[in-house]
């Protein structure tokens, strides 16, 4: 979302134009695929995990342009809201070891950052959601000074024609009304991207799907929303709500929203890239001078520019990614459902459990897709965000079970199973997926500490506002310590 934009108001010629590059565009990915022009075979996994700023006293600090300074690390990157920052990491193979160098990598780049962060005032906390944060602080003047930010902020209200309501109801209600897209920044998470060949792409996609609401249920971490206790992962219906362009009367029409979870399995990228083109109008219409086809026809490799920036404004929760790096092209299922945190530890085990087990059911000779309804899958995510490790899910096979039940007893050794496809030793991935196991056999996760470290403040006598800052700083301790959140005491 962040990449550099020059262009700030767009024609009807602009976005014609525009449209017919994405059409041509697809046209030139359907013979890419055909022609099997891909890198797969030594495929790479990526990383990205953002982060919020707070101040000595737990509250947002909205420097991130000062941070980023004062880190001076290209690894580290700007993201929607003032007091909000990304960090990237390197892409690496699996089988050489790669968790393990992951959390090294972040461990190292974080505790390098630190203490420059400190020396200005702030503080970095990996979240879902900042808990101290309130409606005040996600106005339209705490947008990231990046020109792409106000654009899209432009262009998503002028979609609409009205002001967004967000409406969550949970433990308890949360109701406002945003002027900007401001709020979307609350939502911090944790980006796992696969590279997959074209031929497995399809089954990679269905399998992310399938489990998205096991993998919210067991990694939720977003209770807390402007000071209200909502879902367990409260960042779901946060993010689907405070990007979409569209107002009540097409939303009665049954027009798709831009936060999507689909409503269909695939039997290729190529299927995702036209649902993006046929149902949503171009946000940022912004045309290239390239020609896809002459470059593929002079045996380049094209950039599909104006593909990529309309799928980057197609938010849906397991990204189908076109790319090139090296000049060659890649594809990627980009997995957007895990939120950030409580530790590093706790996400590598988190990307660890969703690449082993995505890998083992796309595997399977009778596909688990082939065995469950979309609408179950669906179903699931909505449960799984909803009540966090203590929902029940649906399973073919087993039918309703606990989430925690279900990991423990059908999914951890199929994780197991497929990260040792990828290559991962048994030591390193027994480490990463006794973490989501504990979990489970606790019932405890970022989400069910948080809350329980906040009611017992609050029945010690602690006002909210004073329970979720004291929480807070009891969280950032935890989160140093890279201690799995299990693990976490709450006296």
């Amino acid at each position: 979302m962040g990449a550099e934009v020059d262009q700030t108001t767009f024609t009807r010629e602009d976005r014609k134009r525009h449209r017919e590059k994405v059409r041509k565009g697809l046209d030139v990915l359907a013979r890419m695929l055909t022609e099997s022009r891909f890198d797969f075979e030594r495929p790479m996994v990526g990383l990205e995990i953002e982060l919020n700023l707070v101040d000595e006293q737990c509250e947002p600090a909205m420097r991130n342009a000062e941070v980023l300074q004062a880190i001076a690390d290209p690894a580290f990157v700007t993201e929607l809201g003032r007091f909000n920052i990304e960090i990237n990491v390197p892409p690496r193979r699996l089988s050489e070891s790669g968790f393990t160098r992951f959390e090294e990598s972040v461990r190292a780049a974080l505790n390098a950052a630190e203490p420059k962060a400190q020396a200005i005032g702030a503080q970095t906390v990996m979240v879902g959601i900042l808990p101290t944060l309130r409606p005040e602080h996600v106005q339209l003047g705490n947008l990231s000074e990046n020109p792409r930010y106000s654009l899209l902020d432009q262009q998503i209200f002028a979609a609409r024609g009205e002001d967004l309501e967000i409406v969550v109801d949970g433990v308890e209600r949360l109701q406002m009304v945003s002027d900007t897209i401001t709020p979307e920044a609350a939502c911090t998470s944790t980006q796992v991207h696969l590279q997959v060949s074209p031929d497995d792409f399809a089954g990679y996609w269905n399998a992310a799907q399938a489990i998205a609401g096991v993998q919210v249920a067991v990694g939720a971490n977003s209770p807390y929303l402007f000071g209200r206790e909502l879902y367990a992962e409260s960042r779901i219906p946060l993010f689907e709500q405070s990007t979409d362009t569209r107002p009540e009367e097409l939303k009665v029409q049954g027009v798709r929203p831009r936060v999507w979870f689909g409503e269909r399995w695939v039997t290729s990228i190529f299927d995702l890239f036209e649902e993006n083109s046929r149902y949503f109008p171009a946000l940022l219409p912004i045309t290239s001078d390239e020609d896809p086809a002459a470059v593929l026809d002079a045996g380049g490799v094209p950039e599909l520019e104006e593909l990529k920036l309309h799928n980057g404004t197609v938010y849906r929760w397991n990204r189908p990614v076109y790319d090139v790096s090296d000049g060659g092209p890649h594809l990627r299922v980009e997995n957007r459902v895990l939120p950030a945190g409580p530790t590093v530890v706790d996400t590598l085990a988190n990307a660890a459990f969703f690449a082993g087990l995505v890998r083992a059911l796309a595997d399977d000779d009778r596909p688990l897709w082939s065995q469950m309804s979309f609408q179950a899958a669906h179903d699931n995510f909505v449960v799984g965000s909803r009540h966090g490790i203590a929902a029940e899910l649906y399973w073919p096979g087993v039918g309703h079970v606990p989430a925690a039940e279900l990991v423990v007893r059908k999914l951890l050794p199929r994780a197991a199973e497929g990260l040792a496809l990828w290559g991962v030793s048994d030591a390193e991935s027994g480490r990463l997926l006794d973490i989501v196991e504990r979990r489970c056999l606790r019932g405890a996760n970022g989400a069910t500490w948080q809350t329980a470290e906040v009611h017992r403040r609050e029945r010690a006598g602690e006002s909210r506002e004073q329970a979720l800052r004291g929480m807070l700083g009891r969280y950032l301790d935890g989160m140093h310590s890279n201690e799995p959140v299990h693990t976490w005491g709450t006296d």
